[in-house]
């Protein structure tokens, strides 16, 4: 379980959670946010692919001490089913952010697909 016992009951929780988990270090919090063959545009041209791969990557990006914005601007939520489109103008304003999710059978949600970078 996250060390913060927060859990993403909307879709647009999970974006703020991940900077948040980042933030503090927690990356066993931030691989609850994600089902285990979920996917990542990233690093820029690659992909990253099932839940070992984003611990690592996360695990990478917080040694390297970088901090994510924990207030960017959500936009409209697109719900299909238990799918949602989310996404959040980045903290520079020149890009966004997206992310599908899919509804857990306990009502949270989690990624499936993220394009952290899309400018």
């Amino acid at each position: 379980m996250a060390a913060d016992g927060k859990k993403a009951t909307e879709p647009e929780h999970v974006t703020r959670l991940v900077a948040e988990r980042l933030n503090a270090g927690d990356i066993d919090g931030i691989a609850e946010l994600y089902e285990d063959d979920a996917v990542i545009a990233f690093p820029p041209g690659r992909t990253t692919t099932g839940i070992d791969a984003i611990k690592a990557l996360y695990a990478q990006i917080a040694a390297q001490g970088a901090k994510f914005a924990t207030d960017e601007e959500q936009l409209p939520t697109v719900h299909f089913g238990d799918l949602a489109l989310a996404s959040t103008v980045s903290a520079d304003g020149k890009g966004a952010r997206t992310q599908v999710l899919r509804r857990q059978v306990d009502g949270t949600w989690k990624r499936i697909m993220d394009r952290p970078e899309a400018r």
